[in-house]
């Protein structure tokens, strides 16, 4: 039988609401360095979930005009 890794040092939980919805509790949110609008990913290995920042919503100025944001578009605007 396999052994999960030792728990971190500090866990903060939140709850699991309907369809699947939960709160980012603030410290998360501080030690990732997100604020609404911002965009997470999942990491999952071997049974854990891990948390991680993806992408500010102020790092795309395009990020609200879908038809700008193709590979073409970010290479072309890339020196700007």
């Amino acid at each position: 039988m396999k052994k999960n890794p030792p728990m971190p040092q500090r866990l903060v939980a939140s709850r699991l609401g309907a369809g699947g919805r939960t709160v980012v509790p603030r410290a998360v949110r501080e030690a990732l360095g997100i604020a609404p609008g911002d965009e997470i990913g999942y990491v999952i290995e071997d049974g854990r979930v891990e948390l991680v920042r993806l992408r500010s919503k102020g790092e795309n100025p395009f990020a609200a005009f879908g038809e700008w944001d193709s590979e073409a578009d970010r290479e072309g605007y890339r020196p700007l």
